[in-house]
């Protein structure tokens, strides 16, 4: 039986609200504190859950919810130049769920908020103390919280990581930027699919929206890391200007960039990846989401994983007695899953800019590519079938004899 009966959980994205509304399910009173002074509007564009993401939405009741902002992708394809191929999906699984990133933060806000859960906003975290009965939280604006246990969903650039271990690792940049848009366009896009396109010059996606637009993202090849806020003060014209010219050649990305307004563009900034973190606890204070794991953009899976990992450390610290057993746990569960999806996606990230001879190759290997590399059973079968079991206890580690 736990004796956690209170959780800071620090970060109102994703991550946080979901491992909010699961501690509360599972009997753990807790309490989002957010650094920015609302739910974050305008932090990016459109992403997608994956089946085993929104199964994990499911065990707090906020699938439903999440659907009803989603726009189902059944089919997948794969492109090169004028030359596609459909990529066959998992038979049995439903199909992945597409949703503005705002939107979804602002549901899981929703929803929390819905289930009783407290959050505030303006609070930014600059230090903690640990005694022998909990944890204190101090904030920027002077106030403080204390409670048994810290959870770290602050994103990539998190404080908790830093206050748990200050020679963690950062985020890695990826070399490029992302960008998205959802436009009107003439050109022939296929129905109820997400087409995957290698470029003459850069990859990119997209697919319809069903109501006529296009939704496409860009990952532009971009030596000079900038961060949002520095990528958003580049004048909209400067980006568009370079998309057009990247993707001019390609078809439909041509007619996708040349169609694209100023007002129409949303600029994500430069793409990260999180190396390994050594230690994803310390203490009283763990780390969920982003803070600890962030694959790249191309496995598909960023938010379904920071999903089921607030609610696998929920069950953690409702199964196990004290914190440091519950964090062991949790890691376990969790840390071999989310290692291998990063890996598989550096393999993709390497192959998003192959070049004149690279792109031949790709033509020529296109048809053997569908049937191996591009295999759903074999790349996602166990990444999206994975199901919680939420009213299975978790075990402690053995004690070593």
């Amino acid at each position: 039986m736990s004796r956690i009966r209170s959780a800071l959980v620090v970060g109102g994205g994703i991550a946080g609200p979901v491992a909010a509304t699961a501690l509360l399910k599972a009997g753990i009173d807790a309490r989002v504190y957010e650094a920015y002074p609302g739910p974050s509007y305008g932090i990016g564009s459109g992403l997608a859950l994956a089946p085993n993401g929104v199964a994990a939405l499911d065990v707090i009741g906020a699938g439903d919810p999440v659907r009803g902002i989603a726009q189902p992708v059944s089919k997948m394809m794969l492109s090169v130049g004028r030359t596609r191929h459909h990529v066959p999906t998992l038979r049995g699984e439903p199909p992945l769920q597409l949703v503005d990133r705002a939107e979804l933060h602002q549901t899981l806000h929703d929803h929390a908020v819905a289930a009783g859960v407290p959050v505030e906003f303006d609070k930014r975290l600059v230090g903690v103390e640990e005694h022998a009965d909990g944890v204190t939280a101090r904030f920027a604006d002077g106030s403080t919280a204390t409670a048994d246990v810290l959870i770290g969903a602050d994103g990539i650039r998190s404080t908790v990581r830093g206050l748990i271990d200050p020679n963690a690792p950062g985020p890695q940049f990826t070399g490029m930027l992302g960008f998205g848009a959802a436009t009107e366009c003439d050109a022939e896009i296929p129905a109820e699919t997400m087409v995957f396109a290698f470029g003459q010059k850069a990859y990119y996606l997209y697919w319809s929206t069903g109501d006529g637009r296009v939704f496409w993202g860009a990952n532009l090849p971009h030596q000079q890391y900038l961060t949002l806020t520095e990528a958003r003060a580049v004048p909209a014209s400067h980006w568009l200007s370079i998309l057009r010219e990247t993707y001019g050649a390609d078809t439909p990305g041509g007619e996708l960039a040349r169609s694209t307004t100023e007002e129409q563009l949303e600029v994500t900034g430069g793409l990260h990846i999180m190396p390994p973190v050594p230690h994803w606890y310390r203490g009283r204070m763990v780390l969920v989401g982003d803070a600890v794991h962030a694959p790249s953009n191309s496995s598909g899976q960023g938010a379904s994983l920071a999903i089921e990992s607030a609610v696998q450390l929920a069950r953690c610290l409702r199964d196990l007695p004290e914190p440091e057993a519950a964090f062991a746990a949790y890691e376990r569960l969790r840390r071999g899953r989310v290692e291998g999806v990063a890996a598989r996606a550096a393999k993709i990230n390497r192959s998003k800019t192959p070049g004149p001879v690279g792109r031949k190759m790709m033509n020529l290997l296109m048809p053997l590519m569908v049937k191996t590399v591009m295999n759903p059973e074999k790349t996602m079968g166990a990444e999206q079938r994975y199901r919680i079991d939420w009213a299975a206890p978790v075990q402690s580690e053995p004690v070593p004899a």
